[in-house]
């Protein structure tokens, strides 16, 4: 768990008892190849799991087969706290890689909240922060060019992984392909390796052996007109 309490407290102040509630939260662990569908859909859930490596997606989908993925889920991250309150959810969460998952069942996380309420509350932070990356996705796909779209992708990756050290000087790791990276932004795969070639040719960030590469951050974020308010970085007040 100490990837999730570190981005816990890139926002909040954990004290040594909170960190001992959260710690005993999880009930065993979950591992799950690439490629696979960790809850789907409409089925009863009885637990909550937090994304302790690795990389998971929101998705609906049609009936003829496309996807619309709708939030990305890093490492650290609660993946499914909305099944805590509403038993089911209404998408599907996949994984795009080898993935390790805490499972945490509903009757802890309902203990803590009458235990600790500060803590739920922070947790509560977190589905409105859910709330917040799917509005700014929504605007993306709405308004913003297929160049400002994925530019704006990459600078919330930048953001959201560099807050647990997941960055380096020059990037980070990125496992999507061109197939999946469309289905976040929209695209399709040709769309989307004409529109990595312009950000490439404009010198501002290249994708290659499943890594993104930066070449250019201001650049890059003035593109996508990226401002990180969305995120609520930093310190909280609670």
């Amino acid at each position: 768990m100490d990837i999730h309490l570190k981005r816990l407290r890139s926002r909040f102040e954990i004290s040594q008892e909170e960190e001992k509630v959260i710690r005993a939260l999880p009930d065993g662990e979950q591992e799950v190849g690439p490629d696979r569908t960790i809850i789907r859909a409409n089925q009863p859930q009885r637990d909550s799991r937090i994304l302790l490596s690795g990389v998971t997606g929101r998705h609906k989908g049609l009936r003829n087969g496309t996807r619309q993925i709708t939030e990305l889920n890093l490492a650290g991250d609660p993946i499914d706290l909305h099944s805590f309150t509403l038993k089911w959810l209404d998408h599907d969460i996949v994984s795009f890689t080898h993935c390790r998952l805490a499972m945490v069942p509903h009757e802890r996380l309902w203990a803590m909240t009458n235990d600790y309420p500060r803590l739920a509350l922070i947790y509560w932070f977190g589905t409105n922060l859910d709330a917040s990356i799917h509005r700014e996705w929504e605007l993306s796909l709405g308004r913003r060019q297929a160049p400002g779209r994925m530019a704006h992708l990459f600078c919330e990756l930048h953001e959201r992984l560099g807050i647990v050290g997941l960055t380096d000087a020059d990037g980070f790791a990125f496992p999507l392909n061109q197939n999946e990276l469309g289905e976040c932004l929209g695209l399709t795969a040709v769309h989307v390796n004409r529109t990595l070639r312009q950000l490439r040719d404009r010198g501002l960030c290249d994708v290659r052996d499943q890594r993104f590469v930066i070449h250019d951050l201001p650049g890059l974020q003035a593109l996508a007109e990226f401002d990180p308010r969305y995120l609520f970085l930093g310190p909280h007040p609670l």
